[in-house]
């Protein structure tokens, strides 16, 4: 019984060791496997062949343009002042009136002008009074003379004193024109036809001579005036033509030219003055009102891509392009001429004929195939 016992415990213990054989050499097996199935896809990647949306490109003649709004302003404004002080006791005008050629637009106190014309009048009787006189005295000794019953002496003084009596008399009367020319100017009146545009004075108000107070916009020539950016005079424009259109309604447009570029950028806003003449404006382009100008710049041959093909190679712009013999792709760095709605501009970096991928592109790797619809493969 014992000698049965010890059989058996061998042959448990020789089972043991066999299966423990055989789950080394199992386990040994999956491990040449894995290693073996990781050196393959190490070795020999897999390639995954895209299918994307192409476009040959071809540059085409593209005509930029640029819109800004401006305002409606008088070819020629003038300040307008009174030429005399003082005080003002009418006025007759407002901001917005359109006012015509010798129209008064307010009045002085006239009270210490009128004075000096009085005076002035009383000083040019007082010497046509001498000249007469001195006149009738001179005419005395001429007669005197000539009969050998006066001296040469008196005779010439009386000459003298008509001289100086007809002087007295001129300068009397050059005195009341001043003074005439002082009273007119109590009144101030519009030199040309037009519309007041500003207003500085009051009744009662005192003002010095040649102290603007009003504004006048003269009738006639009309100019639309735009502050434009600096940047925007680099453009290569088509010529100094320039499309107008009131904002107010479309349906009133003008043509004009550029008569007027400001020498000097405006320190704030960092842009120059540009004055276009408009040609046969509208009566409904008026004084101040918003208008929209339009000029183009000369049509140039550019390459257009849809957004979608824009992508980037490191900092700089780029697109994917497909190389028709390979079919595999490649991405090109490119120079962006422009952007706009639905399109970007490339000035540099691709030549006609290109294939540029315009959809599809954000998965591709450098060298990947790809497929695209008019394949001929």
């Amino acid at each position: 019984m014992n000698h049965d016992a010890a059989n058996h415990t061998e042959t448990d213990e020789a089972a043991g060791k066999r299966k423990l054989k055989v789950a080394s050499v199992l386990a040994a097996a999956i491990v040449a496997i894995a290693l073996s199935g990781c050196n393959d896809r190490a070795t020999a990647p897999t390639t995954r062949t895209a299918t994307v949306r192409t476009e040959v490109v071809q540059p085409r003649d593209r005509q930029a343009s640029v819109t800004l709004t401006g305002e409606i302003q008088a070819r020629f404004r003038a300040d307008l002042s009174f030429r005399v002080s003082g005080r003002v006791v009418a006025r007759y005008v407002d901001v917005g009136a359109h006012v015509r050629a010798g129209d008064v637009l307010a009045l002085l106190d006239s009270a210490e002008q009128q004075a000096e014309v009085d005076a002035a009048t009383a000083a040019v009787l007082a010497g046509e009074s001498q000249l007469r006189v001195a006149r009738a005295t001179f005419e005395r000794q001429k007669a005197l003379i000539a009969s050998g019953f006066t001296t040469r002496t008196v005779y010439d003084q009386t000459q003298e004193g008509l001289r100086t009596a007809e002087g007295a008399l001129e300068a009397a009367k050059a005195e009341l024109g001043t003074s005439k020319d002082a009273l007119s100017y109590t009144a101030l009146r519009a030199e040309t036809a037009g519309i007041v545009t500003a207003r500085n004075l009051e009744v009662g108000q005192v003002v010095q001579a040649a102290q603007p107070v009003f504004s006048l916009a003269q009738d006639g020539e009309r100019d639309a005036v735009f502050d434009i950016y600096e940047s925007l005079f680099f453009g290569d424009l088509d010529n100094s033509r320039v499309s107008l259109v009131l904002v107010s309604d479309a349906g009133v447009t003008a043509s004009g030219h550029v008569r007027e570029v400001s020498p000097v950028i405006d320190v704030k806003s960092a842009t120059i003055r540009v004055k276009v003449a408009i040609q046969d404006p509208s009566a409904a382009m008026t004084l101040g009102s918003a208008v929209a100008g339009t000029v183009k710049a000369k049509a140039q041959q550019q390459i257009a891509l849809p957004w979608s093909a824009l992508a980037a190679a490191g900092s700089r712009p780029a697109v994917w392009t497909v190389d028709p013999a390979t079919k595999t792709a490649a991405l090109k760095p490119v120079t962006i001429g422009g952007y706009e709605a639905r399109e970007v501009l490339i000035k540099a970096g691709l030549k006609p004929g290109d294939r540029v991928v315009i959809d599809g592109g954000k998965l591709l790797s450098v060298g990947q195939a790809v497929t695209y619809e008019g394949d001929p493969s």
